[in-house]
């Protein structure tokens, strides 16, 4: 790894922390060069522009989401307990003590209308985390309207963790993901 490979990294995770922490309209490219310890003319060298940054901080975040629900779904053994590791991941993230909810529904909220990137990115996470989902649920033999619910529980957790303040909204959402789970299950056999 170069040394321009690792700085690059680094001013990516800086504004990422930064993004997270305060919102994107109120971080500017000042703020992430002093942060970040670079001189203002190396950082737009790596990024032409504050949307440039914005971009590749949110792929950034897209393999943090995918290694975690990975790391999580690595211990279980069944489809079953994959799709529940879902919750797992997500009661662990909740309490983390810097969860501000989903980078992705946050940056949708704040840049949707103005950064058609931003739009395609976050729908592109949120439809990769449907098909992992879906897949699951494919292999468990579960209709696949369930896919559906089950992200919408995930996403519902995310939101209302962040919103409340509390991460009791994984095992809520966990216990649920697991009545319906059961519940088209024993559907699925009784036709």
């Amino acid at each position: 790894m170069t040394n321009d490979t690792i700085e690059h990294e680094h001013i990516v995770r800086v504004a990422d922390q930064l993004f997270y922490e305060r919102g994107i309209h109120a971080v500017g490219m000042d703020a992430i060069r002093t942060a970040a310890s670079v001189p203002l003319k190396r950082l737009y060298a790596e990024f032409a522009s504050k949307d440039a940054l914005l971009a590749e901080v949110l792929h950034y975040r897209s393999g943090i989401w995918d290694a975690g629900i990975a790391t999580a779904a690595a211990a279980a053994t069944t489809p079953r307990d994959k799709l529940l590791a879902i919750y797992d991941f997500l009661d662990e993230w909740f309490r983390a003590e810097d969860f501000r909810g989903c980078g992705f529904i946050n940056a949708f909220g704040e840049m949707s209308a103005v950064s058609p990137a931003v739009v395609e990115i976050a729908r592109g996470q949120k439809e990769r985390f449907q098909r992992y989902v879906s897949a699951l649920v494919d292999e468990l033999g579960a209709p696949p309207a369930l896919a559906d619910q089950l992200a919408i529980l995930a996403e519902g957790a995310q939101t209302t963790a962040a919103i409340s303040g509390s991460p009791n909204a994984a095992a809520h959402a966990r216990a649920a993901a697991s009545t319906l789970i059961d519940a088209a299950l024993s559907s699925r056999a009784a036709s």
